[in-house]
């Protein structure tokens, strides 16, 4: 029985929307932060949504409805837009240890 609800996910055998990157980094309000392994990173706090994420610090699931970040890269070897395509979901906390040294 129909919800009535359309869903938002891309029909099967539909390309990829392609990539925004400013609007990735403006829309976010992104900032500029330092990563785990020295590099620079734009740091943003996503909107909720229902989707579920990994964090790769812990490799725990992330509600989408959750608060976290998303981090990528501000440069790399293929580009700006690359490095937006492989940005990750982290959990705040992991985001802020993960990698770093303890003094």
């Amino acid at each position: 029985m129909p919800s009535g609800r359309r869903s938002s996910k891309r029909p099967y055998g539909q390309p990829h929307p392609e990539l925004e990157v400013d609007r990735l980094r403006a829309g976010g309000n992104a900032r500029v932060e330092t990563g785990p392994g020295g590099e620079e990173y734009f740091v943003a706090v996503p909107r909720p949504s229902d989707r579920t994420f990994t964090c790769p610090g812990c490799s725990r699931d992330i509600p989408g409805d959750q608060q976290h970040i998303v981090a990528w890269a501000t440069g790399g070897l293929f580009g700006e837009e690359a490095a937006a395509a492989a940005r990750r979901h982290w959990h705040t906390a992991c985001w802020e240890t993960f990698g770093r040294s303890r003094g």
